[in-house]
């Protein structure tokens, strides 16, 4: 197995990677105010769908970026008036929004089957940094929204963990009863970090049919979603966990390709079905509370909060 190999497979890696990335940030952020969504299914489609039809229109992929951040952010605006005002069953209204997504990216997706993203983003070679060895070819030669996820990581890294701001969104996902008595704004700030997971969620999805695969077809986004869900408890609510977490998977997904080529014997359909047994096995987790608890999931996660009853 040659250098060349090794940093092909890992720069791919990357690649694939980045949607489930900036998915799982949106959702580490959700969750860390105490608010499950199931609906990131959903909203990576939207944002898919939404992202290249205003690209393809426009010619401007930051055009579409935006399409897809504004339509995931209203798809997470419906799940926190249901869940945080209607205080309604996060599960249900996580599912229903990623069956409404399902149908309506296909829908809305009908007429942009099979055309080519003339303005996809493209990898962009930094000079000095893109020619490190071996380390220059894996992070520093990608496109610009790859560059951009690794700015994010390091922001919410900060955010959650050394600021008042990331002191107080965790206290809303562990006491939302405490943080409201000390005059934190506890639907405010579910308000806010939901929409913008979804938002993130738009993005991630974005990626796959601008950058990663740049066409439209239905349900372009194959579960990525679900595999983003599972890799927040992976990653143990940690943006940098959260990293690595979609590296490995994306690993495994260039690793299925590769091997493909090179007429190896491990069958490359077991390999991609790796990250969705292992996306399986979490969710199965979420029903353990004890379990859940030992690996530092928030306190509240999934739990209303009702002001009356604290």
């Amino acid at each position: 197995m040659s250098v060349e190999w090794v940093v092909a497979i890992l720069a791919t890696a990357v690649t694939a990677g980045t949607p489930l990335l900036y998915a799982s940030l949106g959702e580490i952020l959700a969750e860390r105010v105490g608010v499950l969504n199931l609906g990131v299914e959903g909203m990576m489609l939207v944002g898919a769908v939404a992202g290249f039809a205003v690209a393809l229109k426009t010619g401007s992929p930051w055009l579409g970026v935006l399409a897809a951040t504004a339509t995931g952010g209203a798809m997470a605006l419906i799940h926190a008036f249901l869940t945080v005002s209607l205080r309604a069953n996060q599960v249900a209204s996580g599912l229903a929004l990623t069956l409404f997504g399902t149908g309506l990216s296909a829908y809305l997706g009908k007429p942009l089957v099979g055309n080519p993203l003339p303005c996809a983003f493209k990898a962009v070679d930094i000079p000095v940094l893109g020619d490190i060895p071996v380390l220059g070819p894996i992070i520093f030669r990608h496109d610009p929204l790859v560059f951009l996820s690794y700015l994010l990581v390091l922001g919410l890294w900060f955010l959650i963990y050394r600021t008042r701001a990331g002191l107080n969104l965790r206290a809303v996902g562990e006491n939302p009863g405490a943080a409201d008595a000390m005059g934190v704004n506890v639907f405010a700030l579910r308000y806010f970090y939901v929409v913008v997971g979804g938002m993130l969620a738009g993005i991630g999805g974005a990626y796959i049919s601008m950058a990663y695969v740049p066409t439209w077809i239905e349900n372009l986004v194959a579960g990525r979603g679900w595999i983003a869900v599972a890799l927040v408890i992976f990653a143990m609510w940690n943006p940098v966990y959260a990293l690595v977490g979609a590296y490995i998977f994306g690993g495994v997904d260039a690793l299925g390709f590769r091997l493909q080529a090179l007429h190896v014997g491990v069958s490359p359909y077991f390999l991609k079905m790796l990250p969705y047994f292992f996306t399986v096995a979490v969710l199965i987790l979420v029903t353990r509370k004890n379990a859940l608890s030992r690996i530092g999931a928030p306190q509240a996660l999934g739990l209303p909060y009702d002001r009356e009853e604290r």
